[in-house]
């Protein structure tokens, strides 16, 4: 079994790089589905229904802490959903429309908690805070 330990000013520097790749070709959004969740951020979305769209700030997150925590920036809501159904993840996009990561979405312990996992269409659909931890693997 490997085992990875990093320093954590590397976790800073990679958690800034990480946070970079939503910032390249402009602001990078998140886009959040129903469905299935893909098994690689490289495969296609599949059969997953887009919900709701938010838009990061032109930079996304601010610089990293000495623990690799980096809080986003602004996020912009989606003021009229996609469609209606059930958000079970989300897939974040660089400006540049490349996919970045995908993550589980939720009402709590998930990558991206929502008030409700409900979404109806037309309706606002917000992200009020947002981090990201580099793990030190310690």
């Amino acid at each position: 079994m490997a085992n990875l330990r990093i320093v954590d000013s590397a976790q800073q520097v990679v958690m800034d790089a990480f946070t970079a790749l939503i910032d390249a070709g402009g602001a990078g959004s998140i886009n959040i589905y129903s469905g299935v969740q893909p098994t690689d951020p490289d495969d296609a979305v599949g059969a997953g229904t887009l919900l709701a769209e938010l838009t990061f700030s032109a930079d996304s997150f601010g610089n990293a802490n000495a623990s690799g925590v980096a809080t986003a920036n602004a996020i912009t809501g989606d003021a009229a959903a996609n469609d209606t159904g059930t958000a079970t993840w989300a897939r974040i996009l660089s400006g540049g429309s490349d996919t970045v990561f995908d993550c589980d979405v939720g009402v709590s312990g998930a990558t991206i908690n929502l008030d409700s996992v409900s979404i109806i269409a037309g309706a606002t659909v917000d992200i009020n805070t947002f981090t990201l931890t580099m793990p030190s693997g310690v």
